[in-house]
């Protein structure tokens, strides 16, 4: 996020190297900040996933063709937002607390983005929109905010009482007025939509539980008006375009400013602190629960990590074997 934005890259089964790593920016790059990130045990350590077994069978038999658009593919079609090769039952599937909207870039690779492995992971609270197609969020500036670090970003701990301000000013504006009412998700042009056979709603989160299970938050979130998160998934010289879009210029900016990223396509010369898409995404709902739920964070959204953590390791050994680690 150079004035904020989440870059990814991680992610698609394509492991072929790239000159230009899209990293999730989730921090601006100030070198005179006064917080400074998090000390890392191992990367990724100590998260509770599912296990690993399907991605490790798939990968002894390679890639398959995806039923619906007919391309290569190995664990997932990132074109089609669904499984390849892999069943569903043993994928682990998050319920999350709020809705996430991820705006991507047109020029974005789909097969190296990590935004994909939101959807297929969370498929009911995530939303894939490629720009220029953004939601409209103009009656909701106190209940969406925009992860993308800059000048005038917020802390996530910050954010909740910002919200609030908001909407108190907005409640005293027009105490009388009605809320508008809003398109169904459903029908937002734009949006990703979900693989041909599934369904979203409860029925379909049911039948993806399975041997991995449900997990995530399924309370209403205390008294934080947040209800929608928006990330960007471009690479850093691609972020200007979205970021200065008038349509997301009312929207609370909020900055990861303690996370360090374990992308395996790190761009030589950027701040660690500039995420994968997923990262940005988890470390958000982490802070959220921690920070402004104020609730104990057990483990309810490391399975958002479950495609990244596996890709992470089997690529490290790679580059291990190739000599290049």
């Amino acid at each position: 996020m150079s004035s904020s934005d989440v870059l990814a890259r991680p992610g698609g089964v394509d492991m072929s190297s790239s000159p230009k790593s899209p990293l999730a920016k989730t921090q601006h790059p100030d070198k005179d900040s006064k917080q400074n990130p998090v000390p890392a045990s191992p990367p990724l350590h100590g998260l509770k996933l599912a296990p690993h077994r399907e991605l490790e069978q798939a990968q002894q038999r390679g890639r398959l063709k995806c039923s619906s658009c007919g391309g290569s593919r190995m664990f997932f079609c990132y074109t089609c937002c669904s499984l390849v090769g892999v069943s569903q039952q043993e994928i682990p599937s998050v319920k999350l607390p709020i809705k996430i909207d991820i705006i991507k870039h047109p020029s974005e690779v789909d097969g190296k983005s990590t935004a994909i492995h939101a959807k297929i992971l969370a498929p009911d609270d995530v939303t894939i929109y490629t720009y220029p197609c953004i939601p409209d969020y103009e009656d909701d500036t106190d209940k969406v905010v925009l992860v993308f670090p800059g000048p005038g970003s917020v802390s996530v701990e910050e954010m909740t009482w910002r919200l609030q301000n908001l909407a108190d000013m907005k409640s005293a504006a027009s105490p009388d007025e009605e809320p508008s009412p809003k398109r169904p998700r459903a029908e937002e042009p734009g949006a990703t939509q979900q693989a041909e056979g599934q369904t979203s709603g409860a029925t379909h989160t049911e039948g993806r539980g399975g041997a991995a299970g449900i997990e995530g938050q399924t309370e209403t979130p205390g008294a934080c008006p947040l209800q929608r998160v928006v990330f960007i998934d471009s690479t850093w010289n691609q972020t200007t375009r979205i970021i200065t879009d008038e349509r997301l210029q009312a929207l609370l900016r909020v900055e990861l400013k303690t996370r360090k990223t374990c992308f395996w396509r790190h761009q030589k010369g950027s701040p660690d602190t500039y995420l994968a898409t997923i990262e940005a995404v988890y470390y958000f709902l982490k802070d959220y629960q921690e920070l402004c739920l104020r609730q104990e964070y057990t483990g309810q959204y490391d399975n958002l990590m479950y495609f990244y953590c596996y890709l992470h390791t089997l690529i490290n050994k790679a580059k291990t074997t190739a000599g290049r680690h």
